[in-house]
This record gives C-alpha cells, structure tokens and sequence, in this order.
C-alpha cells in the first residue's frame, strides 16, 4: 500500500511539473526607452495693466458738450515753457495710457513716453483723455526725439489710438484732440503753426495718412473763437 501511494505521489509531481513548463497566453509589452511625450498646457495671455496712469481727469473726453476743465489739467509741478503741440498715432488698432506705459517701460524707459493718450473704444473709452505722469510732473517727454530734444522738452506729446495709415481717427477723438489743443494753445500762447504731427518733427510716417493736422488746428481755432473748450 505505501508503494502505491509512492508511485502514485510520483506521478502527480510529473504532471505538476509539465504544466508548470507550458507557455502562458499573456504576453507584456516590449519595453520602450522613448522619451515620454509632454503637451504644454495653455497659457493664457496676460491682461493689460490698467491702473498705471493716473486719471483719467473728470470732464475730459466726455463727449462733444463738457469742455476741457483747466482745474483737472493743472500740473502738480512748476509749468514748463511748452511751444508746441506733437499729434501721435499709437499704430495700433487697440490700446491705452496703462498699455504703452507698460510698453515704452519694457523699452527701458521710466514711463510712458506722451503727456496724454486719447481712447478709440477699445481699452479706454471713446475720446478719454488719459494723463500721464509726465505731464502731472512737467517732465520732458519721450515722444519725438531729435539731436536738439527741442521737440521733447518743449512739445506736448498727446497720443491717439488707432493706426491712421488703414482707419480715420473717430470723431470723438477728434472732439476731444481739438479741445485739448485750444485749452493749450490758450493756456500757454501756443499758436497754430506750432501744432505739429510727428512727421513734422522728424523723419516718420506718425501720426499717419489720414490724420489730417491742418483740420486739427482749424477745430482747435474754432473752439477758441466761441469759447467752447
């Protein structure tokens, strides 16, 4: 009896052993060396700064009715002797003050470079006038530059947005650049021969085709003459 059990124990383990031998039916993948592949997530552009420039000043650029308050342009600094009234273009179809501050700083400037930015509806409003730090502290300003820096020392730098080579600036903006320049040319015995586009100054294209400086300056007489501004 114990033979049996011997050999039949035997046989058990032989066959325990062939199955164990037979080839499994689940096969692992090769390996693979490659680099994992890795999608960038979406980086959402930055949001314009909007509270770099102080203002905008209340009654300015409101429509065609308010006029130009002197209060409100009153500089906190000594007045410097201003000549002359530069017209710019931004030669962009969007923007704002805060916008070209935050450009003219990556151009390793202090601040924005015009004294006033007036809005096309895009990022300020339709005619706003925005003030800028350099005219609050009568700095020279940064906007058209010549060997003499007569033009930045003594030119006041005002900024329409917009690209006046492909559109028209609007008519609010128009309103307020024309008033703004009556209130200077007032203020400070600026006449009209001395309201000059950029391309007046220098060598350039600004404040481009269809900025029309001689209309400038007849709104701006107009306003004088009726005392409006």
């Amino acid at each position: 009896m114990r033979a049996r059990l011997s050999v039949l124990f035997a046989v058990v383990m032989m066959l325990l052993t062939v199955a164990g031998c037979q080839p499994s039916t689940t096969f692992a993948p090769p390996p693979d060396f490659r680099s994992p592949t890795i999608r960038p997530g979406i980086v959402q552009p930055p949001k314009p700064a909007v509270a770099v420039i102080p203002g905008p000043a209340r009654g300015i650029g409101q429509g065609f009715g308010p006029m130009v308050s002197g209060g409100t342009l009153k500089p906190k600094a000594p007045t410097r002797a201003w000549k002359y009234i530069i017209v710019h273009h931004s030669d962009t179809p969007v923007g704002c003050a805060a916008r070209f501050d935050s450009a003219h700083r990556a151009r390793g400037w202090e601040m924005l470079g015009y004294d006033f930015v007036i809005g096309n509806g895009t990022e300020s409003r339709d005619g706003l006038i925005e003030v800028g730090p350099r005219w609050t502290h009568q700095l020279i300003g940064a906007h058209t530059g010549t060997p003499d820096h007569t033009f930045n020392e003594y030119g006041i730098g005002i900024c329409l947005v917009g690209n006046f080579d492909l559109t028209r600036p609007t008519r609010a903006q128009m309103d307020s650049l024309a008033r703004l320049t009556a209130y200077f040319m007032k203020t400070y015995g600026i006449p009209a021969n001395h309201v000059l586009g950029h391309r007046d100054c220098k060598p350039t294209g600004c404040p481009g085709r269809y900025m029309d400086i001689n209309q400038v300056r007849k709104l701006a007489q107009a306003f004088l003459l009726s005392g409006s501004y």
